[in-house]
């Protein structure tokens, strides 16, 4: 339902279209039922709902209800092993000593300690196949009757639902901002912009799409559709197409196995190719990179057999090497490695972007003589170059002045690794002229605005979202380095999954580092306690859904609490059906059910490639806790996966993204302090319209004012 996905990704209801009548009983009720899901409803939202009648008011209501307790997770049952957790869990060898008498006299009696050693050293005995573990002894509605109500809290989460347009007008918002946005989207975000371009295909269209795997997405729908495509300007637009058609990966980061294509779908790619070469030959340079996919794409797509694209024929046959066509990119590596830096950079000076990335590599080999001419080249390059690829390169250059301690590659799909740095650092006087030429082109960018600029300081930390491929989808979900303040006396991790076919185990662990990333201890399904944290025990199958549980006091010692969900067995992050990852944070006396909506600070889906998870880590600094998103994803192995195996390279991990300085909101408030008023949200409104930026904007903002919150920040971003 695109009401559902609205309310998800904006936190606006569409205003309901029924009947006219009297629905305050239910916009109580609703009132009511938010609370205690973490929600409130704005007043114009509670009237709304006021205005229906009975029947349209609860349709209303219970769209609303169901998506934000999907939002927060709050839509599955959350069991725990131990019922009592937290309290009532048994020290770790105890339970395995009582689980290992149970097996060995399953007749009933008391198994004697040579019993138990016998039946090991046999090695007849499966630990996890012990009698009644890893299966739920209790139902959820038990677990329940035996927890207290949740104590509310001063500081329990309470997230603020706006009333929105009709939603129609919503949807084409939405739409709009999604489809002509100028970073990447993430699987979540892509997923919604397909689901709207279906409603908004006859509605208005962005006047650009800068992002190459949004225009796949729509594209991929008007062809299927049998509608004109838009923005095909490169060869590889249409690989990308074709790959998002097959239900392939259309970032082209992992090959696709296309399927078979109608002759009305083969004629426009194919026509699509012929105009695309045809404006422009050296178009054709991209096909190398590419040409074991279009291969097997001609093979589905016959160009031999349409003599009307002559053209579209030429791309097949740069990609079967019966033609040869050296694209940009080849001509500056040729020139690389013959030593002409300079030259090098003035023929990546045709494409501005690929200049800036390759900015470092090319001053850093430069000689000293050259090194004039290739930051000459940078500085042109600048006025060309998306907002994107400058806030990037700046954002690298301002972690040139020293070797990291371990580099940190993370791709597309958020699997990462670990590499030493070896690259010299660029001199200190070059790293201040190139932020200072970047900052001031920056800072030119930046929308005029004549009303005064309100920021939220909990905001100024959030890493800028260069890219949505370095974040989940999910409720409160920071972009990749972004760091937010924790409050409360206690976190509680969860992870929540749900196997599709084949019996799956995931397990949650939680890795404590001291402040030289050093292990200060874990605890896990093979350790339930450690400095007052508290596992809730191992499920290992996940038929109905499973979910396990660690209490993080905040008195832990230690100074990072990185917690990890690890495949032991079965189907991955990608396959199960369901997946999630999120926190909590409670006072010590608060009580209640293991999992409670209001406390949820934070949830994010678990949907990347790899078999160990790494959503975020947890930092004590001179601020007391902060919060840190990681979204990485580690290899592991195939099976049996567990924390003590994987220690090190996570602390490698951890480490590598603490130390690296991202670009945030607060870099963006600062170039704007010499364009407009800035002032900090102090709780308190102005009267004159403001525009407003942080992490959720405050009810009664005055007329005329405008939002940039968590799901507009990439709008800041200059284009």
């Amino acid at each position: 339902m695109l009401e559902r996905l609205i309310i998800q990704k904006t936190l606006r209801v569409p205003a309901g279209t029924g009947t006219v009548g009297d629905g305050t009983t239910v916009a109580r009720q609703l009132d009511a039922v938010l609370l205690d899901v973490g929600f409130s409803a704005s007043r114009a939202l509670l009237e709304h709902v006021g205005t229906l009648a009975p029947g349209p008011a609860l349709d209303l209501a219970a769209t609303v209800v169901s998506a934000v307790r999907e939002l927060v997770g709050d839509h599955v049952q959350h069991n725990a092993y131990f019922i009592g957790f937290p309290d009532g869990v048994p020290d770790t060898v105890e339970f395995w000593i009582e689980r290992l008498r149970a097996a060995v006299l399953t007749g009933g009696g008391t198994a004697t300690d040579a019993q138990l050693r016998d039946a090991v050293v046999s090695g007849g005995v499966n630990l996890l196949d012990l009698p009644a573990y890893g299966a739920y002894q209790h139902t959820y509605a038990e677990l329940l009757a035996a927890h207290d109500a949740l104590i509310s809290a001063a500081g329990d989460r309470l997230t603020l639902l706006r009333l929105g347009d009709t939603v129609d007008v919503e949807a084409a918002r939405l739409y709009l901002a999604l489809a002509g946005s100028s970073t990447p989207h993430g699987e979540a975000d892509l997923a919604i912009l397909g689901e709207l371009a279906v409603a908004c295909l006859d509605g208005a269209q962005p006047a650009e799409i800068p992002v190459r795997e949004n225009r796949a997405v729509l594209n991929g729908i008007r062809l299927v559709l049998g509608r004109p495509l838009v923005a095909v300007d490169t060869t590889t637009d249409v690989l990308r197409l074709a790959c998002q058609v097959s239900g392939g990966d259309a970032s082209l980061t992992t090959p696709t196995r296309f399927r078979a294509f109608r002759r009305r779908e083969r004629r426009i790619l194919l026509a699509a190719l012929n105009e695309v070469v045809g404006a422009s030959a050296d178009k054709l340079g991209d096909v190398v990179r590419y040409a074991e996919r279009w291969k097997r794409l001609g093979e589905r797509l016959h160009p031999h057999e349409y003599d009307e694209w002559p053209h579209a024929r030429e791309v097949f046959a740069v990609a079967r090497g019966e033609r040869r066509v050296r694209n940009l990119a080849g001509r500056a590596e040729a020139a690389i490695r013959t030593g002409a830096i300079g030259p090098a950079a003035s023929v990546l000076s045709a494409a501005p972007g690929l200049l800036l990335r390759s900015a470092d590599r090319l001053l850093r080999l430069a000689s000293a003589s050259e090194r004039t001419v290739v930051l000459e080249a940078v500085t042109g390059a600048l006025g060309s170059a998306s907002g994107r690829v400058l806030c990037s390169l700046r954002e690298h250059v301002g972690n040139r002045l020293t070797p990291a301690s371990a580099r940190m590659y993370a791709s597309r799909s958020r699997r990462a690794w670990i590499g030493p740095d070896e690259r010299p650092p660029l001199p200190a006087g070059l790293v201040a002229e190139l932020s200072s030429l970047l900052d001031a082109e920056i800072s030119a960018r930046l929308p005029e605005s004549d009303r005064p600029l309100v920021v939220d300081p909990e905001v100024l930390d959030v890493a800028l979202p260069l890219s949505g491929k370095a974040a989940e989808g999910g409720f409160a979900v920071l972009p990749r380095g972004s760091r937010a303040p924790v409050s409360g006396e206690l976190l509680r991790f969860f992870t929540y999954w749900r196997q599709t076919s084949k019996r799956t185990d995931h397990d949650l662990s939680v890795l404590l580092l001291n402040d030289e990333f050093h292990s200060a201890g874990q605890v896990s399904w093979t350790n339930y306690h450690h400095d007052g944290m508290v596992h809730s025990g191992d499920i290992t199958d996940a038929t109905d859904g499973a979910t396990e549980f660690v209490d993080v006091p905040l008195t832990v010692r230690a100074h990072y609490v990185v917690p990890q969900v690890y495949v032991y067995a079965g189907e991955s992050f990608d396959e199960v059906a369901e997946s999630m990852f999120g926190y909590q944070t409670r006072t010590r006396d608060q009580r209640g059910a293991p999992f409670d909506a209001r406390t949820v600070r934070a949830r994010s889906h678990l949907r990347g490639q790899g078999r160990v998870a790494l959503p975020m880590v947890f930092a004590r600094g001179e601020r007391g806790w902060q919060a840190v998103w990681l979204h990485l994803y580690l290899r592991g192995m195939p099976s049996f996966n567990r924390v003590e195996e994987n220690t090190f390279t996570t602390a490698d991990r951890v480490r590598a993204l603490v130390e690296r300085n991202y670009l945030t909101v607060s870099y963006l408030v600062d170039r704007w302090r010499g364009r407009t008023e800035v002032t900090t949200w102090n709780g308190r409104l102005p009267d004159e319209p403001i525009t407003f930026v942080g992490i959720e904007a405050p009810e009664d903002l005055p007329d005329g004012s405008e939002a940039y919150t968590l799901d507009r920040l990439a709008e800041l971003i200059p284009g």
